[in-house]
């Protein structure tokens, strides 16, 4: 049951995010950003990919894989910049967000509650107590941004989303 809870609300995450997402077209659009050093949707979306492919290095670091210029762009303590130059293209970050995702649901396939239950290896953050925690972080993660990105989205002149 725990696995599957699981699977719904990163699923329904994504979702939620990839319905905002549609929304911006242009690269300007991309790296708008409400006020300076806020982060924009081109950031959201290389994070999102950046932090499940963390989520994956610690519940199964073989399926990880290494991307320095995903990491210094969209990882922890980066600084978005409205400038489109910057950044790869949208369709590229979206290919990579939406990879990472899969193979985030892919790793959480395959396991059993009980491997959920098991304490996550040494070194890992101390809010991520055992398997599961990984993947509740995930979706909490998400929807702690996607509320930033909201706000991006109506800052281009959308309406909310309902």
């Amino acid at each position: 049951m725990l696995k599957e809870r699981l699977q719904r609300q990163l699923v329904s995450a994504r979702q939620m995010s990839e319905r905002l997402l549609n929304d911006f077209q242009t690269p300007e659009q991309w790296t708008n950003q409400v006020h300076a050093g806020c982060n924009h949707a081109l950031w959201f979306a290389g994070h999102m990919g950046y932090a499940d492919n963390f989520f994956i290095s610690v519940a199964a670091p073989d399926r990880a894989i290494k991307r320095p210029d995903i990491d210094e762009k969209f990882g922890m303590g980066s600084q978005p910049t409205n400038d489109p130059a910057r950044y790869p293209p949208a369709a590229q970050v979206l290919e990579f967000m939406r990879e990472r995702r899969q193979t985030l649901l892919d790793v959480l396939d395959k396991m059993t509650d009980a491997d959920l239950a098991r304490p996550t290896p040494e070194g890992s953050p101390d809010f991520l107590a055992d398997l599961a925690s990984v993947f509740e972080m995930a979706i909490w993660h998400e929807g702690m941004h996607s509320g930033q990105l909201t706000v991006a989205r109506r800052a281009i002149g959308h309406a909310p989303v309902h």
